[in-house]
């Protein structure tokens, strides 16, 4: 097909964007301002509801994260000096001085023993007597038997960095009792008791 001048042109043409769809034009939405938490239109606007946190994070961040390590510190060692015993399974050999009940709003069983070594060491003098407390009823019994038939001893405890009211007076809490035979423990000229019936 060649274009001819002197023919007229044709009003029905083909139209090559008659079935095009229309496409309409982009809106361009205006940006919306951003206000500061002061602005009282801060707190109407959408997503805005965690925004006022994250002003000035890094140092909230800081500060936040120094307070909670410094109360997690606290409490570990809390639970450390009060509830978590640094001796476990210690045993000591003696005879029971006294047991009693004591207290004012926590009865516990609070005792003396004298230990086997302070007792027959000839070269030191005596330093200390072993003040305890049982940890139950059935403890302060035995303890309480093993005194009056005036007969050695070998306790089991755990000690504490500190003391609570519940748990007694002392920081040495005993959790076993056993009896010892004199002949293993005394010296042989020590003269022993005849055991309890």
């Amino acid at each position: 097909m060649f274009f001819d001048p002197d023919k007229e042109p044709d009003n029905e043409a083909e139209d090559y964007f008659e079935n095009t769809p229309e496409v309409e034009p982009v809106k361009k939405e205006p940006k919306q301002p951003e206000y500061k938490p002061d602005d009282p239109a801060y707190w109407e606007q959408e997503d805005s509801d965690w925004k006022h946190l994250w002003h000035g994070s890094k140092r909230r961040i800081w500060i936040w994260g120094g307070v909670c390590l410094v109360a997690v510190i606290l409490v570990m060692a809390f639970w450390l000096r009060y509830f978590s015993p640094y001796v476990e399974d210690a045993t000591q050999y003696g005879y029971v001085e006294s047991i009693e009940r004591r207290g004012n709003i926590f009865k516990t069983y609070e005792g003396v023993l004298i230990p086997y070594k302070e007792l027959f060491d000839t070269t030191r003098v005596y330093r200390r007597d072993f003040m305890f407390t049982a940890a139950d009823s059935k403890t302060a019994t035995r303890l309480k038997e093993m005194m009056y038939a005036a007969r050695p001893v070998r306790v089991t405890y755990k000690q504490y960095h500190a003391v609570v009211p519940w748990r007694g007076s002392s920081k040495i809490i005993i959790t076993r009792v056993d009896s010892v035979s004199p002949d293993s423990i005394l010296p042989p000229d020590f003269p022993t008791p005849p055991l309890p019936q």
